[in-house]
């Protein structure tokens, strides 16, 4: 009808099982995968944790990257430093890294693919693992 935009959404969620209690995990395929699916040519990608210990981070797939976020995440955030939610769960650490870092990222499409940089992949960062996992990735556009 005259006047419309032509926008749709796809929704899809990502299954993850995290192996240690902090880990990254790359989703990339996964998200360029639902993206390439939707049929979206033009609009916006949004990658989001449905948990409040763990977040969604950009950066390079490489290894000791990876451990070095790992490590700078476990010392900023340190298990056992008197947090008081550990009275209640033991994980006040988890929540906190993730308060910090935050549970989702949104990336701009483009001819059908995510805009991201050469290095730049998605990661899930788990901060209370081992556990099963969901990130929802929505695209919105046309």
């Amino acid at each position: 009808k005259e006047g419309d935009v032509g926008l749709k959404t796809v929704f899809r969620e990502i299954n993850v099982s995290t192996k240690k209690r902090t880990s990254l995990i790359d989703i990339t395929g996964d998200v360029e995968g639902i993206v390439e699916i939707s049929e979206i040519g033009q609009g916006f990608c949004l990658v989001q944790s449905l948990h409040s210990t763990t977040a969604i981070v950009v950066n390079e797939h490489e290894g000791g990257l990876m451990e070095d976020i790992v490590r700078k995440v476990q010392k900023e955030f340190p298990k056992g430093m008197g947090w008081l939610h550990d009275r209640v769960d033991d994980n006040a650490d988890a929540h906190l890294a993730s308060t910090f870092l935050g549970s989702s990222k949104v990336f701009a499409v483009k001819d059908g693919r995510i805009l991201r940089g050469t290095w730049q992949n998605i990661f899930l960062l788990e901060f209370d693992g081992p556990r099963s996992r969901n990130v929802i990735v929505e695209v919105l556009g046309e």
